[in-house]
């Protein structure tokens, strides 16, 4: 096991920091609530960084961590193999491909929407990022703009195209699509 007070252990600590949220992700798409995927996901912390010495840095950390969780998932799903609402272990393992393939191409499409998003005009990525600031109202957003709301949602619509658009054009040419 590494030594906690070595660059690896900062390393690790970094590492499953960055991809947490993937992680979680992946682990709740195997089971069936989320008080299942936080205990799983604590147990594949525990078990990745006993394991850490073994992971290759030139790898993916978070497919090398898929993998440790899908055999915690199943782990923990035959520990509650006597509830009727278990999935079969060939579908648990075909979902658990799926969902590591989609984190994949999540992290793709939020790449390339950030590249879109900078080619935008100040003005369209400002009034993108407001829209979806957490409590803020299209009509609130129209007022500021001086613009009735229906227009203001429109001209909204038009920059998503663009952006969606881009994002497609983006994906299809690093062949991600």
């Amino acid at each position: 096991m590494p030594d906690p007070e070595s660059q690896q252990y900062e390393t690790f600590v970094e590492l499953f920091a960055r991809y947490e949220g993937d992680l979680r992700a992946f682990v709740r798409s195997l089971l069936p609530t989320w008080y299942d995927a936080d205990e799983v996901v604590q147990q594949v912390a525990l078990v990745a960084w006993r394991k850490f010495d073994q992971f290759d840095p030139s790898t993916s950390f978070i497919k090398w961590a898929c993998v440790i969780a899908r055999f915690e998932a199943l782990g923990y799903r035959r520990k509650l193999a006597r509830d009727r609402l278990v999935f079969r272990e060939d579908l648990m393992a075909k979902l658990a491909e799926e969902a590591a393939e989609e984190t994949e191409e999540r992290k793709s499409e939020n790449a390339a929407l950030e590249g879109c998003l900078k080619k935008l005009p100040a003005a369209q990525r400002e009034l993108v990022t407001m829209a979806y600031t957490p409590g803020t109202t299209t009509k609130e957003l129209a007022n500021r703009a001086g613009v009735k709301p229906g227009s203001f949602y429109m001209r909204l619509n038009r920059i998503r195209k663009v952006l969606l658009d881009c994002v497609e054009t983006t994906m299809a040419q690093e062949g991600t699509a």
